[in-house]
């Protein structure tokens, strides 16, 4: 399929606002653990921000922010908005941190930390 096509998909679909509430816990917590999509949620705490915005923070692309968030959009954690060609992101703060209440999250999260942190040593 043309990534032409695909991006247009893709729009299409953000436009539509719709979540998909069956979600992969690790997966997520794997999303919330990594160090660029972490300092991205961290500057939503505050509110929501443009992607511009959130890709000078986080040293990467803002094609690369929506890359990073497009799971967690997917699910409801993060909140999407496109204003012309401007995305606005904010964090849905109750789901995220229901990820992090839940006991069994909360062990694979200190588990993925630990991970890091041999990785990094």
């Amino acid at each position: 399929m043309d990534i032409f096509v695909l991006e247009k998909l893709l729009v299409y679909n953000r436009s539509q606002n719709t979540v998909n509430d069956s979600y992969n816990r690790e997966k997520v917590v794997e999303h919330m653990l990594d160090p660029i999509t972490s300092t991205i949620i961290a500057e939503l705490e505050d509110g929501e921000k443009n992607s511009l915005y959130l890709a000078e923070k986080s040293f990467v692309s803002e094609n690369e922010v929506c890359t990073r968030l497009s799971y967690l959009v997917t699910h409801g954690f993060i909140i999407e908005k496109q204003h012309g060609e401007n995305f606005i992101f904010s964090a849905n703060l109750d789901k995220l941190s229901q990820i992090i209440e839940n006991s069994e999250n909360f062990g694979a999260a200190i588990e993925g930390l630990e991970k890091m942190d041999s990785f990094l040593n």
